[in-house]
C-alpha cells in the first residue's frame, strides 16, 4: 500500500491514507502518530523498522489555545521521527466535519514547523477501542492508546 492508496483489508473497515504532503513517509525510521483532541492529544511512536507502535504520551491543550508545539517538540527532539501520521476523525459515512478540519489544521502546522512528511489516517473508533482494550488504566491512557492503535493500523495496512 502506498500513502496515496487504499488500506483496505478483508473483514476490516475501509481505511484510507490521505497524503498531507508531497513527500512520502519513509519506509524506515520511527514514525510518530498524533491522535488529535480538543483537550488532549495522544502520541505514539513506532520502532525503527515500523513494525510495532507503542504509546508515547499525551499533550495537554489549554482551553482555547493552539496546538501545543512546544510540548510536541520535546518528544520530537527525544524520538527523532522521520514522519508523522495524524489521526483523522471522520464521521460514520467517512465525511469530514469540524473535528477533521481541526485535525488537518494541526497536521499542517506540524508539517510546516517540523518539515517532516505527514499523512492522515482514518481514526474512526480508535478511542473507543482503546478504552475497551486498555483494561483498568484505559481512561488515564486513552489518548496515547488511541494514537497507538492509529499508528499500528497504519503500519499493518502499509505492509499488506
Amino acid at each position: 500500500m502506498t500513502e496515496a492508496g487504499s488500506g483496505k483489508r478483508e473483514g476490516a473497515p475501509d481505511r484510507d491514507v490521505l497524503p498531507a504532503s508531497r513527500l512520502p513517509l519513509p519506509r524506515e525510521g520511527r514514525l510518530l502518530a498524533v491522535d488529535w483532541g480538543v483537550k488532549r492529544i495522544g502520541l505514539a511512536i513506532s520502532d525503527p523498522t515500523q513494525t510495532i507502535a507503542q504509546p508515547l504520551g499525551t499533550l495537554t491543550r489549554r482551553a482555547g489555545r493552539r496546538f501545543p508545539m512546544g510540548q510536541l517538540k520535546q518528544h520530537l527532539d527525544r524520538e527523532h521521527p522521520v514522519g508523522v501520521v495524524v489521526g483523522l476523525p471522520l464521521d460514520e459515512q467517512g465525511g469530514e466535519g469540524p473535528a477533521a478540519r481541526d485535525a488537518r489544521a494541526s497536521g499542517a502546522l506540524i508539517a510546516r514547523k517540523t518539515g517532516l512528511p505527514l499523512a492522515y489516517w482514518d481514526e474512526r473508533m480508535s478511542t473507543a477501542r482503546a478504552l475497551k482494550d486498555g483494561g483498568a488504566d484505559a481512561r488515564a491512557m486513552a489518548d496515547a492508546l488511541a494514537a497507538t492503535i492509529i499508528l499500528q493500523t497504519f503500519l499493518d495496512g502499509r505492509r499488506s
